[in-house]
């Protein structure tokens, strides 16, 4: 395992006084060509990696970073992450897209292969074995017996599935990180949808592709995920006494508590204005330290793996999931210099409503759970320390520049020609004298030309002209 560290140091104290009989060293001069040269060979022999190098921590000639005991620091290399299995994978979660007869076929004959083939326990959705399409099948009608079901929101799957197949587009991927909630199995995703941003194999080889992961050789990305807790104010205190008289409704009754509090995110989560006229007006907190008041239709705190999602779709950029950090989004905000920010990943963000906010909020995870966010409530965001592990089809970088390319067709443009397929149209091409395609441009320019000095003729002239000549 490539890794990055740090060493340790004692805790700070004051800084030691001259000792006695000190020994002669190099002299400010050579202490700089020294660092020069082992910086040049750091960076000469410095082998592919993902994490950058190991940073000097001397500046100059006597500027340097004190070091403490909360500097020590084991970081995995994210090129180097790779799969194993601490025993064989026995059990396996099919998730299939709903409402699509294309996924069907694809389907049984994975599940057929993975039980006859494989021999593997295969969990499916309760509302699979329910699905008519199917059960008509001859291929599934045996089959369906020999598969298990769950219940969602009652079993815990945790400690059941030891791998995931997705089968469809990027919202199979998003729904097996809603199902669990802590630790995630490797996730194997194939490109059956319409988007498939978040799902690198195709189905064609799956037994070949499959076969390979189950006997450890993969690649993974660890795509992190951001732990969302709502924290509710005082239902009878005085916050909630302001929100009802905001919201113009005082006699109504508000149902609290009714959905879950704490839900772990792959994409992002949004905070907007829902269905109110008004603009939302929410006050942004880092770690504590009240960062901005937000006024706009909302905002948008995603993973890198949601900055090529929603986030992107309002003007975000792009952040590779290996990379550390939180994506804030504004969506449509009332300032024309509120542009997207991006923080370290260990910081807690906290979203709460303005005291001069004309109505509530409305927050929704990975598309999932709308809750209604009302004066004294607070949402609380923060890298989770449960990823999902993302099994790669190439490697981290090639996986994720092509879905870049296939499905947002990143810097797709015209091709700029080479001067020397131009050069016809600029020089003689000996006996046979000007090309066509210059003679062309050439009586093409001249009648532009020829047409810009009529317009710019005023008419008083032409009808002067005109008189002059009868």
């Amino acid at each position: 395992m490539n890794t990055t560290r740090m060493s340790a140091a004692p805790a700070p104290g004051p800084a030691p006084g001259p000792a006695p009989g000190p020994t002669p060293g190099p002299g400010p001069g050579q202490q700089r060509a020294l660092q020069k040269s082992e910086s040049s060979q750091t960076d000469d022999w410095r082998t592919r990696s993902l994490n950058p190098p190991n940073q000097v921590d001397q500046f100059g000639p006597c500027g340097r970073i004190l070091k403490n005991s909360g500097m020590v620091m084991t970081v995995q290399d994210p090129a180097s992450q790779r799969l194993t299995w601490d025993k064989p994978p026995l059990t396996v979660l099919v998730i299939k897209k709903v409402r699509d007869g294309a996924v069907l076929q694809p389907f049984v004959q994975l599940t057929r292969w993975l039980v006859l083939e494989k021999s593997m326990v295969v969990y499916v959705e309760q509302g699979v074995l329910e699905d008519r399409v199917l059960l008509d099948d001859p291929d599934f009608h045996d089959l369906s017996g020999k598969l298990q079901t769950f219940r969602d929101g009652k079993d815990e799957l945790t400690d059941k599935i030891d791998f995931i197949i997705c089968l469809g587009g990027d919202g199979t991927l998003l729904y097996a990180s809603l199902l669990f909630q802590r630790s995630v199995p490797p996730v194997m995703a194939f490109h059956l949808g319409s988007l498939g941003f978040l799902t690198p194999f195709q189905f064609k080889d799956f037994e070949a592709q499959i076969t390979e992961v189950l006997e450890g050789h993969a690649a993974l990305t660890l795509r992190s995920r951001l732990k969302c807790v709502i924290e509710r104010g005082d239902e009878d205190g005085e916050a909630e006494m302001v929100t009802r008289q905001l919201v113009g409704h005082p006699g109504r009754a508000h149902a609290r508590g009714r959905m879950p509090t704490s839900l772990l995110v792959l994409n992002e989560v949004v905070i907007d204005r829902g269905p109110s006229p008004y603009l939302s007006n929410i006050d942004l907190y880092l770690d504590g330290k009240l960062i901005t008041s937000v006024q706009g239709d909302g905002l948008i705190v995603s993973t890198p793996t949601g900055s090529t999602a929603y986030a992107v779709a309002a003007g975000a950029s792009m952040i590779h999931p290996s990379v550390p950090a939180i994506m804030v989004t504004p969506i449509c905000p009332h300032s024309l210099s509120f542009r997207p920010i991006v923080v370290p990943a260990g910081v807690e963000l906290k979203i709460a409503l303005n005291c001069d906010a004309r109505h509530t909020a409305h927050v929704s995870f990975d598309g999932h759970c709308p809750q209604e966010l009302r004066m004294g409530d607070s949402l609380r965001v923060t890298t989770s320390k449960y990823p999902v592990p993302s099994i790669c089809a190439a490697d981290q970088i090639t996986d994720w520049f092509a879905s870049l390319a296939e499905c947002l067709h990143w810097n797709v443009r015209k091709r700029q020609k080479h001067l020397d397929e131009l050069s016809d149209l600029t020089h003689s091409n000996g006996r046979r004298g000007r090309s066509p395609k210059f003679k062309l441009l050439m009586i093409f320019e001249g009648w532009t030309l020829l047409k810009h000095c009529i317009a710019a003729v005023p008419c008083s002239v032409w009808v002067s002209a005109r008189y002059n000549c009868t």
